[in-house]
């Protein structure tokens, strides 16, 4: 078994909406313009290959995006710096292998040299203790619920505190920039991106 873990292309797009829109009532359906804009706007969107297959990925967003989600609003309302997990989705076939720790564990590596909070929801309604006690071993505390218009359906706010984000800024941030490392490069915007995308990323 061979698994790969890179940034998204435009040639996963399909893919990707289909393992979305597969996932069932825990996940959010989304259209082509949705993704479209997320592909343009995500900071982290990385897509896990598993022997050569599309296997899951996971979509992550600083606080400058442009995205009218009701949860990464409300995380922008109230802190100045996080990443937001707008979604992560395993295609069916492979639940059950380890993929969603191996996304946390890679998005909080990304998160901590960056901001000082890595933020999530999980849906309450209907209850899925699987995928709270998930966040919670994960060292994820509620910091707030909302029910999300237009759904109805209530959502705990979750954040984590990131110890080493201290140490990255003093020692890095302060200096303008991290070290060229490859484990350390953000996402390259799209070419097609909105300029005020490529403006907000530097």
């Amino acid at each position: 078994m061979s698994l790969v873990l890179r940034d998204a292309c435009e040639a996963d797009l399909d893919a990707v909406l289909a393992i979305n829109n597969a996932a069932g009532p825990g996940i959010l359906p989304m259209d082509q313009a949705r993704l479209r804009h997320l592909f343009d706007w995500a900071d982290y969107f990385r897509v896990a290959e598993l022997d050569g297959h599309a296997a899951g990925f996971l979509i992550a967003l600083r606080e400058h995006a442009a995205y009218d989600s009701p949860n990464f609003r409300w995380f922008a309302e109230r802190h100045p710096a996080f990443v937001y997990i707008d979604r992560v989705v395993i295609a069916g076939n492979m639940r059950g292998r380890g993929l969603g720790r191996v996304f946390y564990a890679d998005v909080h590596s990304f998160a901590e040299v960056r901001v000082p909070l890595l933020a999530c929801e999980v849906f309450l309604e209907p209850p899925n203790d699987a995928v709270v006690l998930f966040h919670g071993t994960y060292g994820f505390r509620e910091l707030g619920q909302q029910v999300m218009p237009g759904t109805g359906r209530r959502v705990s706010l979750l954040g984590k505190e990131l110890c080493s984000f201290p140490f990255a800024r003093d020692t890095y941030l302060a200096q303008g920039h991290l070290p060229d490392l490859p484990w350390l490069r953000g996402r390259k915007v799209p070419a097609h991106a909105h300029p005020s995308a490529r403006a907000a990323r530097g």
